[in-house]
């Protein structure tokens, strides 16, 4: 094992776009809120000897990576909404490892990130990209050629191709490495004219000429519950989100606090401003009829708004969404590990989620997310409890 590599991460923008569009928000509205994240093994998985020292290693090595001038143009002209002095500021910005304390018992491994939110905003997606491909590497497992690789992409995406619908690539996170997701980037790139109409990994996304796709993440509105309350995070998230973005980047995502909920507070204002929303847990078929209920409701031809599913999608899901949709909603489909991590191994199955927040002028609060799918509610039992009671969750 002495011969890794620790330079993973090979850019700064080797990240979901969501992240940079959170943080440009987060500085304008929240400099001084500081925030907290912990790693979550869902799948149990266990971690060789030693692994904890090669993840502090590779998250040193992250210190060095800084915005290029090419980068700073590539963002400065497809995202006219970033503003100038959030691009100087990106520009300026280095990752610092010691917001990070990573611990290993066993084959159990800790990983907590404290500090500002609008630093320690950008470690998330990265440091799963990087506990992922370290874990292959040191478990010793041998992946799929990438010719093979290539080739499965192809017919996923062709396959996408038939149905007639937009696809993006979401799989930064639970990848198997940086080079595959290399592969799969260019594979839909050149395979997918029909269908494929970007990435969320912004460096992918440069490097292969596509658009970098994303809005805001569930810790948007796991942070405004810590500053305004439960009953008023969806609202306040929505709000503030407009105030940024001024109707650019307008998809809303609705399971933070179950989509029951957020449907009571998406008024006709909201649905409006929106161009539609993300569905991210819970039954798709389920959360498809709800979503055009709701927008005939409100007197809004569902036709005009679209549902973007990304939730554990394959060609099979795809399907059966597209025909259960069609001709009543837009639709569009975020993909994410299906792409990044069919490699002939194991996915991994974790997630790094904010579990506390500290708004300015306030104090530390726990923070949840109670999930469409109850197995996948975060948070403490009696945070996730209070939540519940006071949000009159069945």
């Amino acid at each position: 094992m002495n011969n890794i590599n620790y330079d993973i991460i090979p850019s700064i923008l080797d990240n979901d776009f969501y992240k940079f569009t959170m943080q440009h928000a987060v500085i304008k509205l929240f400099p001084y809120a500081k925030a907290k994240y912990q790693f979550i093994n869902r799948g149990k998985h266990q971690f060789p000897e030693g692994f904890a020292t090669h993840l502090r290693k590779a998250i040193d090595a992250m210190a060095k990576l800084k915005l290029t001038h090419s980068e700073k143009e590539f963002l400065r002209t497809n995202c006219p909404y970033l503003d100038p002095t959030y691009l100087d500021f990106l520009q300026g910005y280095r990752y610092d490892p010691s917001e990070i304390v990573i611990e290993q018992n066993g084959s159990e491994l800790t990983v907590k990130i404290e500090g500002f939110w609008y630093r320690t905003i950008l470690w998330e997606v990265t440091v799963m990209a990087l506990i992922c491909e370290l874990y292959y590497i040191t478990t010793g497992q041998k992946r799929q050629a990438n010719e093979l690789v290539e080739q499965t992409t192809k017919e996923k995406i062709e396959k996408y191709n038939e149905l007639g619908i937009t696809i993006a690539e979401f799989g930064t996170r639970r990848r198997h490495s940086i080079d595959v997701h290399d592969v799969v980037v260019k594979t839909l790139k050149q395979y997918g004219s029909k269908s494929f109409i970007g990435t969320s990994n912004v460096y992918l996304a440069m490097k292969h000429n596509t658009k970098p796709i994303g809005t805001h993440a569930h810790e948007w509105f796991m942070f405004h519950a810590a500053k305004y309350g439960y009953k008023m995070a969806n609202h306040m998230g929505l709000e503030n989100w407009t105030e940024v973005y001024r109707g650019d980047l307008g998809i809303a995502l609705t399971d933070t606090y179950t989509t029951e909920v957020f449907f009571q507070q998406f008024d006709k204002k909201f649905a409006k401003l929106f161009d539609g929303v993300r569905h991210d847990s819970g039954d798709t078929l389920e959360f498809a009829d709800k979503t055009i209920a709701h927008y005939k409701k409100l007197g809004i031809n569902p036709m005009s708004k679209t549902i973007i599913f990304s939730d554990g999608l394959d060609n099979e899901k795809v399907e059966r969404i597209v025909n259960h949709c069609r001709g009543k909603i837009g639709m569009s489909f975020g993909i994410g590990t299906d792409f990044t991590n069919d490699v002939g191994l194991e996915r991994m199955n974790i997630v790094l989620k904010m579990t506390e927040a500290l708004p300015e002028n306030g104090y530390w609060t726990g923070v949840v997310k109670l999930s469409d799918e109850p197995k996948k509610h975060t948070g403490t039992p009696n945070d996730i409890d209070l939540a519940i009671k006071l949000l009159h969750i069945n």
